[in-house]
C-alpha cells in the first residue's frame, strides 16, 4: 500500500503564492497529495477558503509561516529566518497581534522598495503593485517581482530576486520581524507546533549554525525542515543527524509557491510518522482538520 503523500509547506495568494487557498486545495489533489499544510506569511486568511475546498479523504494542516529574525550562532550578527507554526488557535491574542503587526511591517516594507525603485526609474508604482493584492493578504517582494516582469523589466521572480530585490540590493528595505525564540513561545503558547524552516537554504544568504536550532529545541522548538528543494545533500544529512540527536521532529515540504517558483507541490515529502509526532506534540483538542 502506497505511503500517502504529505505536504506541510504551501503558500496561497493569502499570501505571496499564486493559487487561490481553493485552488492550492485543487492543485495539491491533482498531484495526488493525501494530506496538505496551508502556510501563508504571517496570516492564516487563507484557511477557511481552504477548508471549504477540501475533497472527500484529503487532510488539511492549518499553518502558517511567521518571519522571524535569529542569532547566526557565529557572532553577533543576525540573520532572517522562519518558523513553520501548526495547528495553532488562530484567535489566540498573541498570535493575532503579531501578525499583524508583521503584516504591516511587510505592506511599509513593500512600499518603501517601491518608491526606491520608482525613483531609480523602474516602471512600478505602488497602486499598480498593491492592486493585485487579494484583500487581506500580507505583502511580500513576490507582488513587486511580478509587477516587474509584468512590466518587462526582467523575465522571471527568480531573475527580480537575482538582481533587484535580494536581501541588501540598493533597492532592499528591512522589516523588523519577531525573535525566533519568542515565536516559537508564542505558538506553542496558542497550542502550536513550531518548526524551523528551511534553515540550511545557503543559496539564500547566510544561516544559522545548527547549535542555533539545538538550542531553539530545549526551548521547546518542535521539529526542523530537512528535505526542502533548497537543501544541499549534506545539509539534510546534517539536518538528519541533529533532529535525531534533539529529538525534533524531521519535516520535509515542496515550499510550494505556484508559479512564483518552478518548484512543483510535493516535490519534497514528510513521512506519516513524522506527521503523527507533530499533531501528538499540539495541545489537545487540536486535530487536522478531515474533508
Amino acid at each position: 500500500m502506497a505511503h500517502p503523500r504529505i505536504d506541510l509547506h504551501t503558500h496561497s495568494t493569502a499570501s505571496d503564492g499564486t493559487d487561490p487557498p481553493a485552488g492550492l486545495v485543487r492543485t495539491a489533489a491533482a498531484a495526488g497529495v493525501d494530506v496538505l499544510a496551508i502556510t501563508d506569511h504571517d496570516t492564516t486568511g487563507g484557511w477557511d477558503e481552504a477548508v471549504a475546498a477540501l475533497p472527500a479523504g484529503m487532510r488539511l494542516v492549518r499553518g502558517a509561516e511567521f518571519s522571524c529574525v535569529s542569532p547566526t550562532g557565529r557572532d553577533d550578527a543576525e540573520v532572517s529566518v522562519h518558523l513553520l507554526g501548526y495547528l495553532f488557535d488562530p484567535t489566540h491574542e498573541a498570535i493575532v497581534a503579531e501578525q499583524a503587526r508583521l503584516r504591516e511591517e511587510r505592506h511599509h516594507r513593500l512600499v518603501g522598495m517601491i518608491d526606491k525603485m520608482a525613483g531609480a526609474g523602474y516602471p512600478v508604482d505602488v497602486e499598480t503593485v498593491f492592486a493585485h493584492l487579494p484583500d487581506g493578504a500580507a505583502a511580500g517582494r513576490p507582488h513587486l517581482a511580478r509587477a516587474l516582469v509584468a512590466a518587462g523589466v526582467v523575465g522571471s521572480v527568480d531573475e527580480a530576486f537575482a538582481t533587484l530585490l535580494y536581501t541588501g540590493s540598493p533597492f532592499y528595505v528591512a522589516k523588523t520581524d519577531t525573535p525566533v525564540r519568542v515565536a516559537v513561545e508564542m505558538v506553542r503558547a496558542a497550542g502550536g507546533v513550531a518548526v524551523f524552516a528551511h534553515p540550511l537554504a545557503r543559496k539564500r544568504g547566510r544561516v544559522v549554525e545548527p547549535s542555533v536550532i539545538a538550542e531553539l529545541a530545549a526551548a521547546g522548538l518542535g521539529g526542523v525542515e530537512v528535505d526542502h528543494p533548497d537543501h544541499a545533500p549534506e545539509d539534510r544529512e546534517l539536518l538528519r543527524a541533529l533532529a535525531a540527536d534533539t529529538g525534533l521532529v524531521a519535516t520535509g515540504s515542496s515550499d510550494y509557491h505556484g508559479t512564483n517558483k518552478t518548484t512543483p507541490i510535493a516535490a519534497e515529502t514528510t513521512s506519516p510518522d513524522a506527521l503523527d509526532a507533530l499533531v501528538a506534540r499540539a495541545a489537545d483538542g487540536i486535530e487536522v482538520l478531515v474533508g
